[in-house]
């Protein structure tokens, strides 16, 4: 099971969060700041975990997922979506594009970091 993280997020505080949560609890944390960005990333170093801004520069987070979960080496990798978008539905926005969980901003570190825990222990991880 591998402990590595992928954040993408385009703002750097919100990365910055992030990375002193899960390095914190020993989990070592790649970063990237756009959709594309997220998807080399993804293919180069092969995460656990993704954790998955929505509202990103090049292409948007969810283009980003749609494009991780189509390539069969990548498909297996869960992702969070982790976003403001807290409208009704954006959830199955979220879901529909291949997300497997998500958290709206503000999050609970304390129920974020649980959740990270429970995707990489079933095993389910790439």
């Amino acid at each position: 099971m591998s402990t590595r993280i992928l954040i993408v997020d385009d703002n750097e505080d919100n990365r910055q969060i992030l990375t002193d949560l899960l390095t914190a609890a020993d989990y070592e944390v790649i970063e990237a700041v756009t959709g594309p960005e997220a998807v080399t990333l993804a293919a180069q170093h092969l995460p656990g975990l993704i954790l998955m801004d929505i509202q990103l520069p090049g292409f948007d987070g969810l283009d980003a997922t749609r494009r991780i979960k189509a390539d069969p080496a990548l498909a297996g990798i869960p992702i969070i979506a982790v976003t403001s978008y807290a409208l009704a539905g954006d959830d199955v926005k979220a879901a529909n594009a291949g997300c497997d969980d998500y958290v709206t901003k503000p999050f609970s570190p304390r129920a974020l970091l649980a959740k990270v825990k429970a995707i990489l222990n079933q095993g389910g991880a790439a």
